[in-house]
Protein backbone atom coordinates (compact mmCIF):
# COMPACT_ATOMS: atom_id res chain seq x y z
CA UNK A 1 0.00 0.00 0.00
CA UNK A 2 1.17 3.54 -0.62
CA UNK A 3 2.17 5.61 2.37
CA UNK A 4 -0.61 7.96 3.51
CA UNK A 5 -0.36 11.19 5.44
CA UNK A 6 -2.43 12.83 8.14
CA UNK A 7 -3.86 16.37 8.18
CA UNK A 8 -0.96 17.43 10.34
CA UNK A 9 1.47 16.43 7.61
CA UNK A 10 -0.28 18.36 4.85
CA UNK A 11 1.81 21.10 3.30
CA UNK A 12 0.85 24.53 4.63
CA UNK A 13 0.49 27.51 2.31
CA UNK A 14 3.77 29.26 3.04
CA UNK A 15 5.82 31.75 0.98
CA UNK A 16 5.31 31.56 -2.77
CA UNK A 17 8.03 29.82 -4.77
CA UNK A 18 10.35 31.88 -6.91
CA UNK A 19 8.63 30.97 -10.18
CA UNK A 20 5.30 32.44 -9.06
CA UNK A 21 6.96 35.53 -7.58
CA UNK A 22 8.71 36.14 -10.89
CA UNK A 23 5.42 35.74 -12.77
CA UNK A 24 3.67 38.22 -10.47
CA UNK A 25 6.55 40.68 -10.86
CA UNK A 26 6.33 40.36 -14.65
CA UNK A 27 2.62 41.23 -14.49
CA UNK A 28 3.17 44.22 -12.19
CA UNK A 29 6.24 45.66 -13.92
CA UNK A 30 4.33 47.15 -16.92
CA UNK A 31 1.86 48.81 -14.54
CA UNK A 32 4.71 50.33 -12.52
CA UNK A 33 6.43 51.61 -15.67
CA UNK A 34 3.18 53.03 -17.10
CA UNK A 35 2.41 54.75 -13.80
CA UNK A 36 5.86 56.34 -13.60
CA UNK A 37 5.59 57.51 -17.22
CA UNK A 38 2.16 58.97 -16.48
CA UNK A 39 3.41 60.81 -13.39
CA UNK A 40 6.40 62.26 -15.22
CA UNK A 41 4.38 63.23 -18.31
CA UNK A 42 1.40 64.72 -16.50
CA UNK A 43 3.20 66.26 -13.54
CA UNK A 44 2.19 69.96 -13.30
CA UNK A 45 4.91 72.54 -13.97
CA UNK A 46 3.37 75.14 -11.61
CA UNK A 47 3.35 77.95 -14.19
CA UNK A 48 -0.45 78.24 -14.39
CA UNK A 49 -1.79 81.72 -13.64
CA UNK A 50 -5.49 81.97 -12.82
CA UNK A 51 -7.50 85.16 -12.82
CA UNK A 52 -11.14 85.70 -12.03
CA UNK A 53 -13.54 86.67 -9.28
CA UNK A 54 -12.35 85.60 -5.85
CA UNK A 55 -8.87 84.55 -6.99
CA UNK A 56 -7.20 87.60 -5.43
CA UNK A 57 -8.90 87.07 -2.06
CA UNK A 58 -6.59 85.91 0.74
CA UNK A 59 -7.77 83.99 3.79
CA UNK A 60 -6.62 83.34 7.31
CA UNK A 61 -7.75 82.25 10.78
CA UNK A 62 -8.83 84.64 13.52
CA UNK A 63 -10.32 84.62 17.01
CA UNK A 64 -13.31 86.84 17.78
CA UNK A 65 -12.63 89.26 20.64
CA UNK A 66 -15.93 91.14 20.62
CA UNK A 67 -19.00 91.72 18.44
CA UNK A 68 -20.81 95.04 17.95
CA UNK A 69 -22.94 96.99 15.46
CA UNK A 70 -21.51 98.33 12.21
CA UNK A 71 -20.60 102.01 11.97
CA UNK A 72 -22.97 102.49 8.99
CA UNK A 73 -25.98 101.97 11.29
CA UNK A 74 -27.43 99.37 8.92
CA UNK A 75 -30.09 97.30 10.65
CA UNK A 76 -28.74 93.91 11.67
CA UNK A 77 -25.20 94.64 10.44
CA UNK A 78 -22.48 93.45 12.84
CA UNK A 79 -18.76 94.03 13.09
CA UNK A 80 -16.33 91.79 14.96
CA UNK A 81 -13.07 92.80 16.58
CA UNK A 82 -10.75 89.87 15.82
CA UNK A 83 -7.23 88.76 16.61
CA UNK A 84 -5.59 87.58 13.39
CA UNK A 85 -3.90 84.21 13.92
CA UNK A 86 -2.75 83.50 10.36
CA UNK A 87 -2.97 85.00 6.88
CA UNK A 88 -2.60 88.65 5.87
CA UNK A 89 -2.04 91.02 8.78
CA UNK A 90 -1.24 88.30 11.32
CA UNK A 91 -0.33 88.64 14.08
CA UNK A 92 -2.46 91.65 14.88
CA UNK A 93 -6.01 92.87 15.35
CA UNK A 94 -8.60 93.97 12.81
CA UNK A 95 -12.30 94.50 12.25
CA UNK A 96 -14.24 91.95 10.21
CA UNK A 97 -17.72 92.28 8.76
CA UNK A 98 -20.13 89.55 9.86
CA UNK A 99 -23.03 88.16 7.83
CA UNK A 100 -26.49 89.19 8.97
CA UNK A 101 -30.03 88.14 8.28
CA UNK A 102 -32.39 85.43 9.45
CA UNK A 103 -30.17 82.59 8.15
CA UNK A 104 -26.84 84.13 9.14
CA UNK A 105 -24.62 82.11 11.53
CA UNK A 106 -24.34 83.40 15.09
CA UNK A 107 -20.83 84.59 15.93
CA UNK A 108 -19.83 85.36 19.52
CA UNK A 109 -16.66 86.32 21.36
CA UNK A 110 -14.26 83.39 21.63
CA UNK A 111 -15.20 81.79 18.30
CA UNK A 112 -12.43 80.84 15.88
CA UNK A 113 -13.35 81.91 12.35
CA UNK A 114 -11.95 82.09 8.84
CA UNK A 115 -11.72 85.63 7.50
CA UNK A 116 -11.21 86.73 3.91
CA UNK A 117 -9.03 89.71 3.04
CA UNK A 118 -9.60 91.87 -0.03
CA UNK A 119 -6.91 94.50 -0.37
CA UNK A 120 -8.93 96.59 -2.84
CA UNK A 121 -11.89 96.95 -0.48
CA UNK A 122 -12.45 100.23 1.45
CA UNK A 123 -10.78 100.65 4.84
CA UNK A 124 -12.72 98.85 7.55
CA UNK A 125 -14.24 96.43 5.04
CA UNK A 126 -11.16 94.54 3.94
CA UNK A 127 -11.74 91.68 6.37
CA UNK A 128 -14.97 89.66 6.34
CA UNK A 129 -16.26 86.49 7.95
CA UNK A 130 -16.17 83.52 5.59
CA UNK A 131 -16.74 80.50 7.81
CA UNK A 132 -16.01 79.00 11.19
CA UNK A 133 -12.53 77.57 11.75
CA UNK A 134 -13.19 73.87 12.26
CA UNK A 135 -9.52 72.93 12.38
CA UNK A 136 -9.28 72.15 16.13
CA UNK A 137 -12.28 69.78 16.33
CA UNK A 138 -11.24 68.11 13.08
CA UNK A 139 -7.75 67.61 14.51
CA UNK A 140 -9.22 65.96 17.62
CA UNK A 141 -11.34 63.69 15.42
CA UNK A 142 -8.29 62.83 13.33
CA UNK A 143 -6.33 61.87 16.44
CA UNK A 144 -9.21 59.69 17.68
CA UNK A 145 -9.34 58.02 14.24
CA UNK A 146 -5.59 57.36 14.23
CA UNK A 147 -5.66 55.93 17.76
CA UNK A 148 -8.59 53.65 16.87
CA UNK A 149 -6.82 52.38 13.74
CA UNK A 150 -3.60 51.69 15.67
CA UNK A 151 -5.48 50.02 18.54
CA UNK A 152 -7.23 47.63 16.17
CA UNK A 153 -4.58 47.04 13.49
CA UNK A 154 -1.38 47.72 15.48
CA UNK A 155 1.64 47.70 13.16
CA UNK A 156 -0.53 47.32 10.09
CA UNK A 157 -2.37 50.44 11.23
CA UNK A 158 0.82 52.46 10.81
CA UNK A 159 0.98 51.36 7.19
CA UNK A 160 -2.70 52.20 6.69
CA UNK A 161 -2.29 55.70 8.13
CA UNK A 162 0.85 56.27 6.06
CA UNK A 163 -1.08 55.12 2.98
CA UNK A 164 -3.89 57.57 3.73
CA UNK A 165 -1.44 60.44 4.15
CA UNK A 166 0.33 59.51 0.91
CA UNK A 167 -2.98 59.39 -1.00
CA UNK A 168 -4.03 62.83 0.21
CA UNK A 169 -0.62 64.34 -0.54
CA UNK A 170 -0.61 62.85 -4.06
CA UNK A 171 -4.10 64.19 -4.80
CA UNK A 172 -3.21 67.66 -3.48
CA UNK A 173 0.22 67.83 -5.09
CA UNK A 174 -0.38 66.08 -8.41
CA UNK A 175 -4.02 65.34 -9.24
CA UNK A 176 -5.62 68.73 -8.63
CA UNK A 177 -2.82 70.90 -10.14
CA UNK A 178 -2.53 68.64 -13.19
CA UNK A 179 -6.27 68.88 -13.89
CA UNK A 180 -6.17 72.66 -13.36
CA UNK A 181 -3.40 72.94 -15.97
CA UNK A 182 -5.63 71.30 -18.57
CA UNK A 183 -4.45 67.67 -18.55
CA UNK A 184 -7.07 65.01 -19.29
CA UNK A 185 -8.89 64.43 -15.97
CA UNK A 186 -9.45 60.77 -16.83
CA UNK A 187 -5.76 60.15 -17.55
CA UNK A 188 -4.79 62.02 -14.40
CA UNK A 189 -7.31 60.03 -12.35
CA UNK A 190 -6.14 56.68 -13.75
CA UNK A 191 -2.50 57.61 -13.06
CA UNK A 192 -3.43 58.76 -9.57
CA UNK A 193 -5.38 55.58 -8.87
CA UNK A 194 -2.50 53.41 -10.08
CA UNK A 195 0.05 55.35 -8.02
CA UNK A 196 -2.15 55.13 -4.93
CA UNK A 197 -2.88 51.45 -5.51
CA UNK A 198 0.78 50.46 -5.99
CA UNK A 199 1.95 52.17 -2.82
CA UNK A 200 -0.95 51.81 -0.41
CA UNK A 201 -1.70 48.14 -1.00
CA UNK A 202 1.89 47.06 -0.50
CA UNK A 203 2.41 49.49 2.37
CA UNK A 204 -0.72 48.29 4.17
CA UNK A 205 -0.49 44.56 3.42
CA UNK A 206 3.16 43.86 2.66
CA UNK A 207 5.12 42.87 -0.45
CA UNK A 208 3.47 39.49 -0.99
CA UNK A 209 1.88 37.53 -3.79
CA UNK A 210 -1.49 37.99 -2.06
CA UNK A 211 -1.16 41.76 -2.27
CA UNK A 212 -0.21 41.54 -5.94
CA UNK A 213 -3.29 39.43 -6.68
CA UNK A 214 -5.50 42.01 -4.94
CA UNK A 215 -3.83 44.77 -6.94
CA UNK A 216 -4.41 43.00 -10.26
CA UNK A 217 -8.08 42.50 -9.40
CA UNK A 218 -8.37 46.18 -8.49
CA UNK A 219 -6.73 47.22 -11.77
CA UNK A 220 -9.13 45.17 -13.91
CA UNK A 221 -12.10 46.58 -11.99
CA UNK A 222 -10.88 50.15 -12.45
CA UNK A 223 -10.63 49.55 -16.20
CA UNK A 224 -14.25 48.34 -16.16
CA UNK A 225 -15.33 51.44 -14.23
CA UNK A 226 -13.44 53.81 -16.52
CA UNK A 227 -14.77 52.19 -19.69
CA UNK A 228 -18.40 51.90 -18.62
CA UNK A 229 -18.31 55.37 -17.06
CA UNK A 230 -16.97 56.91 -20.27
CA UNK A 231 -19.69 55.25 -22.37
CA UNK A 232 -22.56 56.42 -20.17
CA UNK A 233 -21.29 59.96 -19.66
CA UNK A 234 -21.18 60.23 -23.46
CA UNK A 235 -24.56 58.61 -24.02
CA UNK A 236 -26.11 60.58 -21.17
CA UNK A 237 -24.82 63.89 -22.63
CA UNK A 238 -23.35 65.05 -19.33
CA UNK A 239 -21.83 68.54 -19.39
CA UNK A 240 -20.19 68.68 -15.95
CA UNK A 241 -21.79 72.08 -15.25
CA UNK A 242 -23.95 70.86 -12.42
CA UNK A 243 -23.14 73.02 -9.40
CA UNK A 244 -21.64 76.33 -8.37
CA UNK A 245 -18.19 74.80 -7.99
CA UNK A 246 -18.13 73.47 -11.55
CA UNK A 247 -19.47 76.73 -12.94
CA UNK A 248 -16.88 78.71 -11.02
CA UNK A 249 -14.07 76.48 -12.30
CA UNK A 250 -15.32 76.91 -15.88
CA UNK A 251 -15.14 80.68 -15.39
CA UNK A 252 -11.59 80.89 -14.01
CA UNK A 253 -10.05 77.83 -15.73
CA UNK A 254 -11.66 77.21 -19.11
CA UNK A 255 -8.99 74.62 -19.90
CA UNK A 256 -10.47 72.15 -17.40
CA UNK A 257 -12.51 69.36 -19.02
CA UNK A 258 -15.57 69.24 -16.75
CA UNK A 259 -16.98 66.08 -18.31
CA UNK A 260 -13.65 64.39 -17.78
CA UNK A 261 -13.71 65.70 -14.22
CA UNK A 262 -16.87 63.67 -13.62
CA UNK A 263 -15.08 60.51 -14.79
CA UNK A 264 -12.03 61.33 -12.70
CA UNK A 265 -14.14 61.59 -9.56
CA UNK A 266 -15.82 58.30 -10.43
CA UNK A 267 -12.50 56.43 -10.77
CA UNK A 268 -10.87 57.85 -7.64
CA UNK A 269 -14.07 57.56 -5.60
CA UNK A 270 -14.43 53.85 -6.39
CA UNK A 271 -10.80 52.98 -5.66
CA UNK A 272 -11.17 52.78 -1.89
CA UNK A 273 -14.18 50.49 -2.07
CA UNK A 274 -12.50 48.28 -4.66
CA UNK A 275 -9.43 47.88 -2.45
CA UNK A 276 -11.67 46.59 0.31
CA UNK A 277 -13.37 44.06 -1.95
CA UNK A 278 -10.26 42.75 -3.70
CA UNK A 279 -8.19 42.44 -0.53
CA UNK A 280 -11.03 40.62 1.25
CA UNK A 281 -11.53 38.18 -1.61
CA UNK A 282 -7.83 37.47 -1.94
CA UNK A 283 -7.41 36.86 1.78
CA UNK A 284 -10.54 34.65 1.78
CA UNK A 285 -9.03 32.34 -0.86
CA UNK A 286 -5.76 32.09 1.07
CA UNK A 287 -7.57 31.30 4.34
CA UNK A 288 -9.71 28.64 2.66
CA UNK A 289 -6.56 27.03 1.27
CA UNK A 290 -4.91 27.05 4.70
CA UNK A 291 -7.93 25.28 6.17
CA UNK A 292 -8.17 22.76 3.32
CA UNK A 293 -4.82 22.26 1.56
CA UNK A 294 -6.33 19.49 -0.57
CA UNK A 295 -8.86 21.85 -2.16
CA UNK A 296 -8.91 22.17 -5.92
CA UNK A 297 -8.78 25.48 -7.76
CA UNK A 298 -12.43 25.10 -8.70
CA UNK A 299 -13.42 24.38 -5.10
CA UNK A 300 -11.53 27.41 -3.80
CA UNK A 301 -13.17 29.64 -6.39
CA UNK A 302 -16.68 28.33 -5.65
CA UNK A 303 -16.39 28.70 -1.88
CA UNK A 304 -14.72 32.12 -2.04
CA UNK A 305 -17.44 33.34 -4.40
CA UNK A 306 -20.04 32.56 -1.75
CA UNK A 307 -18.20 34.98 0.53
CA UNK A 308 -17.80 37.49 -2.30
CA UNK A 309 -21.48 37.56 -3.20
CA UNK A 310 -22.46 38.58 0.32
CA UNK A 311 -19.65 41.12 0.52
CA UNK A 312 -20.48 42.62 -2.87
CA UNK A 313 -24.18 42.94 -2.02
CA UNK A 314 -23.47 44.92 1.15
CA UNK A 315 -20.70 47.01 -0.45
CA UNK A 316 -22.81 47.98 -3.48
CA UNK A 317 -25.58 49.04 -1.15
CA UNK A 318 -23.13 51.13 0.86
CA UNK A 319 -21.70 52.78 -2.24
CA UNK A 320 -25.07 53.65 -3.77
CA UNK A 321 -26.44 55.00 -0.48
CA UNK A 322 -23.33 57.18 -0.10
CA UNK A 323 -24.01 58.82 -3.46
CA UNK A 324 -27.72 59.13 -2.70
CA UNK A 325 -26.87 60.83 0.58
CA UNK A 326 -24.75 63.37 -1.30
CA UNK A 327 -27.80 64.52 -3.27
CA UNK A 328 -30.35 64.29 -0.46
CA UNK A 329 -30.82 68.08 -0.04
CA UNK A 330 -31.36 68.46 -3.77
CA UNK A 331 -33.80 65.55 -3.86
CA UNK A 332 -35.69 67.31 -1.08
CA UNK A 333 -35.99 70.38 -3.32
CA UNK A 334 -37.35 68.24 -6.15
CA UNK A 335 -39.81 66.67 -3.73
CA UNK A 336 -41.01 70.11 -2.63
CA UNK A 337 -41.52 71.04 -6.30
CA UNK A 338 -43.53 67.82 -6.81
CA UNK A 339 -41.36 66.79 -9.74
CA UNK A 340 -42.07 63.28 -11.10
CA UNK A 341 -39.40 60.80 -10.06
CA UNK A 342 -38.25 60.23 -13.65
CA UNK A 343 -37.83 63.96 -14.25
CA UNK A 344 -35.98 64.47 -10.96
CA UNK A 345 -33.55 61.63 -11.61
CA UNK A 346 -32.91 62.88 -15.15
CA UNK A 347 -31.57 66.19 -13.83
CA UNK A 348 -27.82 66.13 -14.41
CA UNK A 349 -26.88 66.93 -10.82
CA UNK A 350 -28.78 63.81 -9.69
CA UNK A 351 -28.11 61.67 -12.76
CA UNK A 352 -24.34 61.99 -12.33
CA UNK A 353 -24.60 60.55 -8.82
CA UNK A 354 -26.79 57.75 -10.18
CA UNK A 355 -24.14 56.98 -12.79
CA UNK A 356 -21.38 57.08 -10.19
CA UNK A 357 -23.25 54.71 -7.91
CA UNK A 358 -24.27 52.24 -10.60
CA UNK A 359 -20.94 52.26 -12.46
CA UNK A 360 -19.08 51.89 -9.17
CA UNK A 361 -21.40 49.01 -8.32
CA UNK A 362 -20.58 47.34 -11.64
CA UNK A 363 -16.90 47.70 -10.81
CA UNK A 364 -17.43 46.00 -7.46
CA UNK A 365 -19.44 43.21 -9.09
CA UNK A 366 -16.62 42.69 -11.61
CA UNK A 367 -13.98 42.79 -8.87
CA UNK A 368 -15.38 39.78 -7.00
CA UNK A 369 -15.15 37.06 -9.72
CA UNK A 370 -12.03 38.53 -11.33
CA UNK A 371 -10.05 38.75 -8.08
CA UNK A 372 -11.36 35.41 -6.84
CA UNK A 373 -10.40 33.69 -10.10
CA UNK A 374 -6.86 35.12 -10.07
CA UNK A 375 -6.41 34.22 -6.40
CA UNK A 376 -7.77 30.69 -6.89
CA UNK A 377 -5.46 30.07 -9.85
CA UNK A 378 -2.41 31.29 -7.94
CA UNK A 379 -3.29 29.41 -4.74
CA UNK A 380 -4.12 26.25 -6.69
CA UNK A 381 -0.66 26.40 -8.22
CA UNK A 382 0.90 26.97 -4.80
CA UNK A 383 -0.92 23.98 -3.32
CA UNK A 384 0.17 21.70 -6.16
CA UNK A 385 3.79 22.75 -5.78
CA UNK A 386 3.67 22.30 -1.99
CA UNK A 387 2.17 18.82 -2.43
CA UNK A 388 4.81 17.83 -4.96
CA UNK A 389 7.57 19.18 -2.74
CA UNK A 390 6.34 17.19 0.28
CA UNK A 391 5.61 13.96 -1.64
CA UNK A 392 7.98 11.04 -0.79
CA UNK A 393 10.70 10.53 -3.40
CA UNK A 394 10.45 6.72 -3.11
CA UNK A 395 7.60 4.23 -3.15
CA UNK A 396 6.61 2.56 0.08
Amino acid sequence: MGAGHSHGERPSLGPAPRQIRVLMAALVAPLVIATLVGLVTLWPDGDLEISGPGVDVERGAAEVLSVGPCRQQVEGCQLAEVELLSGPGAPGEAEALLPYGSQAPEVVAGDRIIVSFTEQAPDGEQYAFQDFDRGPPLLVLLILFAVAVLALSRWRGIGALASLAYSLILIAGFTLPAIMEGASPLLVAVTTAAAIMLVTLYLSHGFTVRTTVAMLGTLVSLLVIGGVGWVFTEVGQFTGLVDEGSQYISGIAAQVDLRGLLLAGLVIGALGVLDDVTVTQTWAVWELADVDPDASTRSLFTRAMRIGRSHAASTVNTLVLAYVGATLPLMLVFSALSLPFGVAVSQEVVAQEVVRGLVGGLGIIAAVPVTTAIAALVVGRLLRERTQASAPSHRA
